[in-house]
């Protein structure tokens, strides 16, 4: 994927139980447009599941009265989840880019520390309110 990362994770959206679970990919994946990174292929799974690919990595997505095993005991509920993705630029320049989409900036760029070490992150929301973090670090660039 370019200039972005992601390690395997679910999120959970309301839409996905509806006749409209479609649309709720298309505007995640218009989200990704339009922070300017390749979206991820919205894939239904052998399980009737679905998840979001991008390249190697896949995010498992849970819809409403989902009970399989493999889920949380305490699922997440719509808008309640927490994501990062690795971005390859400055963190600066992923502010300014979500800006120039009209994606609000949430916090940032600020200083965090995340699963590589020392970086800087920009914090926006997805449609059903989820955080999303783009964090940069020195060796990403």
């Amino acid at each position: 994927m370019d200039g972005v990362a992601v390690s395997e994770r679910a999120i959970f959206y309301y839409d996905l139980g509806s006749p409209y679970a479609y649309l709720a990919a298309e505007r995640v994946n218009g989200l990704f447009a339009e922070a300017g990174v390749q979206a991820p292929e919205w894939q239904p799974l052998p399980s009737g599941r679905y998840a979001y690919r991008f390249a190697t990595t896949q995010l498992n997505v849970h819809g409403p009265g989902e009970s399989a095993t493999e889920l949380a005991r305490i699922p997440v509920a719509p808008g309640g989840s927490d994501l990062c993705f690795v971005w390859a630029g400055t963190a600066e320049e992923a502010a300014r880019h979500l800006e120039s989409h009209g994606i609000e900036i949430e916090t940032g760029p600020v200083k965090r520390f995340g699963a590589r070490g020392n970086g800087t992150s920009v914090y926006f929301r997805d449609p059903d309110g989820s955080l999303l973090e783009f964090i940069s670090y020195p060796e990403a660039r």
